[in-house]
């Protein structure tokens, strides 16, 4: 059995089944190494297979492993042969008996051992400390650095990787990537128990192994708040990009107790973006993952509690609260909410583009795949100001990056700056009038049908990554029959639910609604979910901090 497993120092591993050489061989080491590094001894090579494995998950490093030959079921060559496939840098040592010196010498050529060692080795001084110092130093000479970071082993074109590797990274959670085809994937695979059947495999810090993660139970695994401290709040804020952030940050430093809820990850669209160039204050521009981690640093420095990976499925009035409900079942409560639910963009109704989704197909910038798209010819379907910034990131790495435009032209929907810069830029082409007829591959995408608008006329394309930035749907579908909302699902708020001068029907204060405010007193609306509202960043963020100010004055007069 081997011992408890604990953090901290860089592990020797000892392996005997005799407990008494066990616990000698342990307590030499321990009084010559323990200052610098943990001895973790077993007694049997199952055992010392199990430790090394929690081990690798935690992300810890063994330097030495010493395993005695004689060992029932699994001896000291077949256990080393299998500690190379978890630990392949640690040094391997051989304890034998002089009758065993043959099978030591053997096994440096199937094991590539490092030393083999006879008992008895007393005294340690002379026969097994100098060893061991020799093979520190040479340990200590390779690159063997820990990685402390969440470890992420996927497919490239594993749907639920891609997703997994783009909600760390819009929650600023630091990770490494391992393909699990690659040795180093390999070995976490095997050290987790899995097959690499169901991926993508995440091992947090501590050594825990997810397989295929719902973003509640990984947010939860790498430190992101999930659940509420408290029942009740001044403000609770539904949605966590530049409007939901705005709010958070007013709202918290204007003293009100506040919760933002995000169901993904704070930025929202903008929180994808590759570059903001025309954002007040920020003459050089600034990524929207920039952005968004300044902004959700600075909500939590006034002290509003921001959860991550919470579906709210629901808003109800019970007298003065406004309860907002989980999908897990549970709710919050609060005197006052603000709706800045954001937008999601609209999925490609072309044949084969469900299918390919996260395997070639992606919607929004997607930017932990920019890496892969170096040489490749990249496509990118939309034309307004968030395909114009993916094609300009892009197009750093890629062979060529297409703009798929569906208009006569770009300056319809996009920014003049973004205009001329994609006109300057020497491997991005614009297709105009023309849309995705289809998309194909085996397991991943390969080609694309391209449809000229105008004479019906097909084009296949090779391809391996199209990115997709066509429309705003808003993200309303769960306020049916509680607020009221346009034809297309956008929130009615203020001026346009008195039209005809009167409030909205079941309207219950003795006054009209406020400028943000929906049909539910007490519940207002900022950024890209409301009607009419002008799809920008900055007009966001100062609408998130004037839905404050209206709260302020809902509060006051209730």
């Amino acid at each position: 059995m081997a011992q408890a497993v604990e953090s901290t120092r860089t592990v020797i591993l000892t392996v005997d089944d005799d407990p008494g050489v066990s616990r000698a061989i342990a307590r030499d080491l321990r009084r010559r190494y323990g200052g610098g590094y943990r001895v973790v001894r077993a007694e049997s090579g199952e055992s010392a297979l199990e430790a090394l494995r929690e081990l690798k998950l935690r992300g810890d490093l063994v330097a030495v492993i010493l395993a005695d030959y004689r060992m029932p079921r699994m001896n000291g060559i077949e256990f080393l042969e299998q500690a190379l496939n978890v630990y392949p840098g640690a040094r391997r040592v051989l304890l034998t008996a002089y009758a065993d010196t043959s099978a030591a010498i053997d096994a440096i050529n199937v094991v590539d051992l490092d030393h083999y060692l006879l008992k008895p080795w007393d005294p340690p001084e002379e026969k097994l400390y100098p060893v061991l110092d020799d093979l520190l130093t040479a340990w200590r000479s390779s690159d063997h650095r820990p990685v402390p970071a969440t470890k992420v082993v996927g497919h490239r074109w594993s749907a639920p990787s891609s997703r997994v590797r783009e909600f760390l990274a819009r929650n600023q959670v630091p990770y490494r990537w391992y393909s699990s085809d690659e040795a180093e994937g390999r070995r976490l695979l095997e050290a987790a128990g899995a097959d690499g059947q169901r991926l993508p495999l995440v091992v947090t810090p501590e050594g825990t192994a997810l397989i295929e993660p719902e973003p509640a139970e990984l947010a939860a695994h790498v430190g992101l708040a999930t659940t509420p401290a408290a029942e009740f709040y001044d403000l609770v804020v539904i949605g966590g990009g530049p409007a939901g952030l705005g709010a958070a940050v007013y709202g918290a430093s204007e003293g009100l107790r506040t919760v933002l809820v995000e169901r993904s990850a704070t930025g929202g669209q903008a929180g994808q973006s590759s570059r903001i160039e025309n954002y007040l204050g920020f003459p050089d521009g600034v990524s929207g993952a920039q952005l968004t981690e300044r902004a959700r640093r600075q909500a939590a420095r006034f002290g509003a509690e921001i959860l991550t990976a919470r579906e709210v499925t629901g808003l109800e009035v019970k007298g003065p609260a406004r309860v907002v409900r989980f999908s897990d079942g549970s709710a919050v409560a609060a005197h006052s909410v603000i709706l800045a639910t954001g937008v999601s963009y609209r999925h490609l109704g072309a044949p084969g583009c469900d299918e390919l989704t996260g395997r070639g197909v992606y919607y929004g910038s997607s930017l932990t795949e920019a890496a892969s798209c170096a040489g490749q010819d990249v496509y990118i379907v939309g034309g307004a100001n968030s395909a114009g910034q993916a094609a300009m990131y892009l197009a750093r790495g890629a062979g060529s990056v297409t703009l798929l435009v569906r208009g006569e032209s770009l300056t319809a929907s996009m920014s003049y700056y973004l205009v001329q810069q994609i006109e300057e830029a020497p491997n991005i082409r614009v297709r105009t009038r023309t849309v995705v007829e289809s998309a194909h591959g085996d397991g991943h995408l390969e080609r694309l049908v391209l449809r000229d608008v105008d004479s019906g006329e097909t084009d296949p394309v090779d391809a391996q990554y199209v990115f997709v930035f066509i429309g705003a749907a808003p993200l309303t579908d769960w306020l049916d029959g509680t607020v009221l909302r346009d034809g297309h699902g956008f929130i009615l708020a203020g001026p346009d639910l008195t039209a005809d001068g009167r409030p909205p029907a079941g309207w219950e204060p003795d006054r009209l609604p406020y400028h943000l405010e929906t049909s539910v007193p007490g519940v207002f609306v900022a950024g890209d979910a409301r009607a009419e509202s002008a799809k920008r960043v900055a007009s966001a963020v100062g609408e998130g901090a004037m839905a404050v100010m209206l709260v302020h004055r809902y509060l006051e007069q209730s």
